[in-house]
């Protein structure tokens, strides 16, 4: 389905007067980002880790929280916590385990839930193997704010219980001792867009702060602020594999997490690196590491180990002590990521057939189904079709078990509250507006489940533009695409969610030749011209496909008339670079 361009809005003149040391293009970057302040822009082009991490204590429950773990260290009462199975919830706990242990705790444990037998989050059963384990406190990440009956249970028992979490809000609120959750109502922390491991990282930075009250220095010497920071790079992990607005505390901390990862000591990270092809056998890097290095890269394989098996995997990765556990690990994750590759495509040929078979193309909201489809996949499916059919998606796996799903949605439907509507229909659900996973209470009512995800869908939607749509930033002259627009760019970054890198457009371009590029042909190298002579090259990856891009671009001729919506980014070979304008979009000029 062809995109709908949508350009965005020029800013008023008073607001680029208000910054004439700004280039224009750079102006109007940060008026559609609504940064509209000196401070906020400060904030975003010079982000500061003194003044724009917060101080951990202006959580509500943070001085409780601190309390109750140092009394179970001095009283060596055993602490577990309770991690999550994907690369957010992994992080997080390998944040707050890496913090107790350099604390001195050594009565400690930590249990990652498997995704098809134990489930999203805590389950009731696992509240009483702690307690058979002689747990006196569970520390949940990435979980835990919508497990009320859990941990009621956990309290009954004589467990205390600290939550860390940054999902939806339930209608019930857990017993928690303490609950350190930026989304909680009566919260005064600032920033409300933490992910799993950066409130992870708030309760780490809550203990270090306390412990340095009365320590000088960690034991082996080291001082507290070097262990904090040096547990950014799985904060950064976090962070952009959990998809959170990269904006305020988030995009501080993912920067200065993006230092730390390109010289991480972390030794299981170092050796995913490798074996990505990232880093040489000798340790020298590569590239340098940036979001799309873990977007693409390092999350989906500390994703996979849970999609797969198990996320002890990544866990116990990102927890290696020498180089040949590390080795080993790694290993077993490059295989469980390619293995997940294989069945993804597998699961979605199989979605779209369906899809064409119950004629779904033009419902408001896409419902898939599958026997014995494996739960790890299931979001990954759903994400995949929500992008290629731009609808809300929901992806169910049907076995003796039962029926468990997962969902992605599209700007302005959410999911999250659709199923906290129907609460009837779940044994257990969560999630974000535009991400969720449940698990049906009776495989008999998926029927009606079906049907009343459909009435939630005609009615959400009903206001929505269902269209493709592409945000342009601005339009340009292809003669402003220099090094000099590049640099300016590169105070842009990190680049994530709320924060989408720049997209320009360009209109009425020449196309002076097309080049079939790459494995099947299915990439185009395009060569136009703009308002003069000089000829730039463009690179348009998967528009030589005929099956994604049915308007055969590769037809083009010379003197065609095109415009190009693109990104700007760096080719490097043999030690030359030149800018590289990637494109993401192409419509025949005056094409509406």
């Amino acid at each position: 389905m062809p995109k709908k361009w949508n350009m965005a809005e020029i800013p008023p003149a008073d607001f680029l007067a208000e910054h004439p040391e700004l280039p224009t293009i750079a102006a109007r970057l940060l008026w559609n980002r609504g940064l509209r302040t000196e401070e906020k822009i400060d904030e975003f082009l010079n982000p500061d880790y003194l003044d724009d991490v917060h101080d951990p204590f202006l959580f509500n429950d943070m001085t409780k929280a601190v309390e109750i773990i140092n009394d179970c260290i001095k009283n060596n009462k055993r602490i577990v916590v309770h991690g999550d199975y994907d690369a957010d919830g992994v992080c997080a706990a390998a944040i707050i385990i890496t913090t107790l242990k350099k604390l001195g705790t050594t009565n400690i444990g930590v249990f990652i839930p498997h995704r098809e037998t134990d489930g999203y989050g805590l389950n009731k059963k696992t509240v009483t193997f702690l307690k058979e384990e002689q747990t006196h406190l569970i520390i949940t990440c990435d979980c835990g704010i919508s497990n009320t009956e859990e941990i009621a249970l956990a309290k009954e028992l004589g467990m205390r219980v600290i939550i860390t979490d940054h999902h939806a809000m339930p209608k019930v609120f857990p017993p928690a001792d303490a609950t350190i959750h930026p989304l909680v109502p009566g919260e005064k922390y600032p920033d409300r867009s933490l992910s799993g491991g950066g409130v992870a990282f708030k309760l780490a930075q809550g203990l270090l702060k306390k412990h340095h009250e009365k320590n000088e220095l960690l034991d082996g010497g080291e001082s507290h602020e070097a262990f904090e920071k040096w547990l950014l790079d799985m904060v950064a992990i976090s962070t952009v594999a959990d998809m959170v607005p990269l904006i305020g505390e988030s995009r501080t901390l993912v920067r200065y997490g993006l230092t730390v990862l390109n010289k991480t000591r972390n030794l299981g990270l170092r050796q995913l690196l490798v074996n990505a092809g990232l880093i040489d056998e000798n340790g020298k890097s590569k590239r340098v590491f940036d979001t799309e290095t873990i977007s693409f890269q390092i999350a989906p394989r500390i994703n996979a180990a849970g999609r797969m098996d198990h996320a002890n995997v990544s866990f116990a990765l990102l927890m290696a002590a020498t180089r040949e556990e590390a080795v080993d690990l790694a290993a077993k994750l490059q295989k469980n990521n390619t293995d997940r590759q294989k069945l993804t495509e597998q699961l979605l040929t199989q979605a779209r057939a369906q899809i064409k078979e119950t004629q779904q193309e033009n419902n408001p909201i896409i419902l898939i189904e599958g026997q014995n489809w494996s739960a790890g996949i299931l979001g990954l499916v759903a994400g995949k079709l929500k992008e290629e059919f731009f609808k809300p998606t929901i992806v169910m796996g049907i076995s003796s078990g039962g029926v468990v799903g997962s969902g992605r949605s599209v700007q302005g439907f959410n999911l999250i509250a659709s199923l906290q509507s129907i609460p009837e229909f779940f044994s257990k659900f969560g999630g974000h507006p535009q991400a969720c996973g449940f698990s049906l209470k009776d495989a008999s009512e998926l029927p009606k489940f079906r049907k009343a995800m459909l009435e939630k869908a005609k009615h959400g939607t009903k206001d929505l533009d269902l269209t493709p749509q592409l945000k342009i930033d601005i339009e340009v002259s292809l003669e402003d695409v220099n090094w000099k627009l590049y640099d300016i760019l590169q105070k842009f970054e990190p680049f994530g969610m709320g924060n989408d890198e720049p997209l320009y457009a360009a209109t009425g371009l020449t196309v002076m030749g097309v080049e079939p590029v790459g494995k099947d042909n299915k990439h185009l190298r395009l060569l136009v011209k703009h308002n003069s002579h000089v000829v730039r090259k463009t690179i348009a990856f998967g528009f030589g496909d005929p099956v994604k891009h049915p308007a055969n671009w590769s037809a083009l001729k010379p003197s065609d008339k095109i415009d190009l919506a693109f990104s700007v980014g760096v080719n490097e070979w043999n030690g030359n670079r030149e800018l590289q304008l990637m494109v993401d979009d192409i419509r025949k000029t005056n094409t509406p």
